[in-house]
């Protein structure tokens, strides 16, 4: 699927751009748009979207259960979870400890590693990836790639409304990416009705249908 791949380099050029604006450095120590969570640390771990690809490209081919990107959120506990249930908390700290060195230098770090994921990722076999952070399970490199797509159009927005300057545009063959797998969480969370009458009827609407 060299079109995710692609999809992908794009986006995650626009993190670059997205941190290193004027109006992040501003609001670097204050709240972000996310309960629990300073803009400094929405950052790092919007940053980190780009850095977890060439370290599992890094790690061995794992051997675990080969699963679909939907069983993958499927099994995802931290869909719905608390905010302090300690996967939550590893997220805020790890962060706001990937972006200690302020807006600019996390700047430089994406761009440094989308210029390396461009000459990389094209070319990278397919194969199974995981990070150790997960069950017994590892799904194909470009799911995660579709992963991670997700993530960074998710935290792009929750920066950007942070701050207060606009939602970088993605294109529209991502934004439909993330759409239908956004989509097909929340089915399995929220059930078809739902979903029918949230995207359908305004006067029966549910008051959420939120996938994450």
């Amino acid at each position: 699927m060299a079109q995710i791949r692609e999809l992908y380099l794009t986006a995650a050029a626009s993190v670059a751009k997205l941190i290193a604006a004027p109006e992040v450095a501003t609001a670097w120590r204050e709240p972000s748009a996310l309960p629990k969570l300073s803009v400094q640390g929405l950052a790092g771990h919007l940053a980190g979207q780009i850095f977890f690809i060439p370290k599992v490209l890094a790690e061995p081919v794992p051997t675990e259960e080969l699963i679909s990107i939907h069983e993958y959120y499927a099994r995802a506990s931290w869909i719905g979870s608390d905010l302090d249930d300690p996967f939550n908390v590893l997220i805020r700290t790890s962060g706001e400890q990937d972006a200690t060195d302020g807006p600019a230098a996390l700047a430089g770090r994406v761009e440094a590693t989308v210029q390396e994921l461009r000459t990389m990722l094209p070319g990278a076999p397919s194969r199974p990836v995981r990070r150790p952070t997960w069950g017994a399970w590892s799904i194909s490199l470009d799911d995660f790639v579709t992963s991670r797509l997700l993530e960074i159009a998710v935290h792009s927005d929750d920066l950007a409304h942070s701050v207060g300057i606009p939602t970088p545009e993605l294109p529209a063959e991502a934004v439909e990416t993330v759409v239908d797998l956004l989509s097909r969480i929340a089915l399995r969370r929220h059930g078809a009705t739902s979903v029918l009458r949230a995207l359908s009827r305004a006067e029966r609407a549910p008051a959420s249908i939120s996938a994450l």
